[in-house]
């Protein structure tokens, strides 16, 4: 069974930083791509940012390129995504997930994939 716990979600001022964590388990972990899709109130769940364990390449969205870097721990099965210089539109509950790469930029290419973690709500204040 494919397992993906998120942590790391909280509340911060706008300007600070966050780092979510995302551990993996019951799959291959090399060679899947996995990342962070977002969803505010009343929007469509977008992708964030991913990274490929096969070759390492990532994916950010154009709205955190530049503040948001993702990272991948091997030996632990684990995510990273480092958000930095927050802004209040980032605010949203970040979904972890496992699945292709083009399902992170695609138009409702989320509606493809099927391993979702639970979800971990990222808050900012002005």
């Amino acid at each position: 069974e494919v397992q993906l716990v998120e942590s790391g979600g909280g509340l911060v001022q706008a300007g600070g930083s966050l780092r979510l964590s995302c551990a993996a388990s019951g799959f291959t972990f090399d060679g899947d791509t996995i990342g962070w899709f977002r969803q505010a109130p009343g929007e469509e769940r977008e992708g964030v940012s991913c990274i490929s364990r096969a070759d390492g390449s990532t994916y950010y969205a154009d709205s955190v390129k530049g503040r948001f870097t993702i990272s991948s721990d091997n030996a632990k099965n684990t995510v990273y995504l480092q958000m930095n210089s927050l802004k209040p539109e980032d605010a949203a509950i970040y979904y972890c997930a496992a699945g292709r790469k083009s399902t992170w930029y695609l138009p409702y290419g989320y509606k493809y994939l099927e391993n979702w973690g639970q979800g971990t709500l990222v808050a900012v204040c002005s």
